[in-house]
């Protein structure tokens, strides 16, 4: 029996997520539920890929992820789609999610099959996810298919000196979450001396935690992903430095 988590932008006010797991209740009361979160912001793709990106492969090899963000997909034409990708298996709406998981296309893609209804998490990914959840081959699920709604994530600029990058997230704490990873920076800097560029300010040390700095003033840190995360301590980054999603971020190094 495998697992299933949840991913959507539905909230915590009204009775949608109730509803998702009363239909999994009756659908397979013994498969058992994670949820990821439901505070997705409504229809913000980057969001949802950031979530997802940060946290599935914590969980076992074989999990379904649902992810009922955007869900109808894009388009006029609704479309979904279950994939497998890294061992996992992911129901969704065909809206780019999928692409920008995989940076490109996911292992196995199929196409599930068309519906019409107002609340196809409910109706049309939870009833995918359970069959995958019991065993069932993604193939039985429908045909094989190699195309879906492309997105690109932004990528990198790498210099001799310097790394362009840009804001891929700002969490619940306003800290901004880049796309630079520690990958990047050790590859281009080689251990020479750097200084983080973000709008008008610069921070010239990274730091391990937060809280390495008085408060009030600008951290620079990897996060448990390893990706470069601009903070204020005890702040918010993003309004104390007026930053967000897709705001220009550079690491330069000292010229050897």
């Amino acid at each position: 029996m495998g697992l299933i988590t949840l991913l959507t932008d539905f909230g915590y006010r009204d009775h949608y997520v109730a509803a998702l797991k009363a239909r999994l209740l009756h659908l397979a009361p013994a498969v058992p539920v994670v949820d990821i979160s439901h505070g997705v912001e409504p229809f913000n793709i980057a969001h949802a890929v950031h979530v997802l990106q940060s946290v599935f492969r914590d969980f076992p090899v074989g999990t379904v992820h649902v992810v009922g963000v955007a869900d109808h997909g894009a388009g006029p034409e609704p479309g979904w789609l279950a994939a497998e990708l890294e061992g996992h298996y992911f129901v969704t709406g065909d809206n780019g999610i999928l692409a920008l998981l995989a940076n490109g296309t996911p292992e196995n893609l199929v196409a599930l099959p068309a519906a019409i209804t107002a609340s196809p998490t409910r109706d049309v990914l939870l009833p995918a996810a359970v069959a995958l959840a019991q065993g069932a081959l993604l193939t039985a699920l429908g045909p094989l298919v190699t195309t879906q709604h492309q997105l690109n994530n932004r990528q990198l600029r790498l210099q001799d000196h310097r790394i362009t990058g840009h804001v891929a997230h700002v969490d619940h704490y306003g800290n901004l979450v880049t796309n630079i990873s520690r990958t990047a920076v050790e590859a281009v800097g080689h251990g020479r001396p750097l200084a983080i560029h973000f709008g008008r300010d610069v921070v010239r040390d990274l730091h391990p935690h937060f809280s390495a700095v008085p408060p009030g003033e600008a951290v620079v840190v990897f996060n448990s992903q390893n990706f470069l995360c601009l903070g204020i301590c005890q702040g918010n980054a993003s309004e104390l430095l007026g930053l967000n999603f897709d705001s220009q971020v550079d690491v330069r190094f000292a010229a050897e």
